[in-house]
């Protein structure tokens, strides 16, 4: 399971993909199915390549001026867009960012300039820096440097956060932490961050909430 949401029947969700591409459809053009029912295959819904998958789904009131689609990828690039500039999404989809040889989409999320970004890695490292520390860019752009990774290391999470906030990690053996985003003190983007996970007892970071 990706996730859980609440949505209306006429308000548009968007499906961003590992291979950076932005798919968009409404809450009616989702099947209806039982509590038991096993549901629909993605693929039957939206027109996914091979090796093709979607990496974050987000529902949304409508295309604000005020608000950002923030992704990041594997390789520690992150990419902050207007989300008007996805207001007219093709049935094909929309490329959303140019990833490098080798690269991928983890997560996409909405934001505003009120939030941080946080980015935690798969060797137990995360960084939290200023919103404002990741300038705008256009639907083309490539984006920018969100981490510098460590040998043999990689993103598995990007995500937002306000003070008072709690990020709950979870290892690669089970094992889970909550911690508050206020013991995280802000950065420079683009840097190492902070230990935030000795993995050498209980396993690399699999997965961020």
């Amino acid at each position: 399971v990706l996730g859980m949401m609440a949505t209306s029947m006429l308000e548009p969700f968007l499906f961003v993909t590992n291979a950076g591409k932005i798919y968009s459809l409404k809450g009616y053009e989702l099947p209806d199915a039982a509590r038991t029912a096993k549901g629909t295959p993605i693929v039957n819904l939206l027109p996914l390549e091979r090796e093709e998958r979607v990496a974050a789904i987000i529902p949304i009131k409508g295309f604000e001026d005020s608000q950002y689609l923030l992704m990041g990828t594997k390789n520690g690039t992150i990419k902050k867009t207007a989300l008007n500039e996805y207001r007219n999404i093709r049935k094909s989809g929309l490329i959303a960012i140019e990833l490098r040889e080798g690269d991928e989409i983890v997560n996409a999320c909405l934001t505003n300039d009120d939030e941080d970004i946080v980015i935690v890695t798969h060797n137990g490292m995360a960084i939290r820096f200023e919103n404002e520390d990741a300038r705008a860019v256009g639907r083309g752009s490539i984006g920018v440097r969100g981490i510098s990774l460590g040998e043999d290391d990689f993103v598995v999470g990007v995500d937002v956060c306000k003070p008072g906030d709690s990020m709950l990690i979870i290892t690669e053996r089970g094992f889970g932490k909550r911690t508050s985003i206020d013991e995280y003190r802000t950065q420079s983007r683009g840097g190492k961050g902070l230990i935030n996970y000795r993995t050498e007892k209980y396993g690399k970071v699999a997965a961020t909430i």
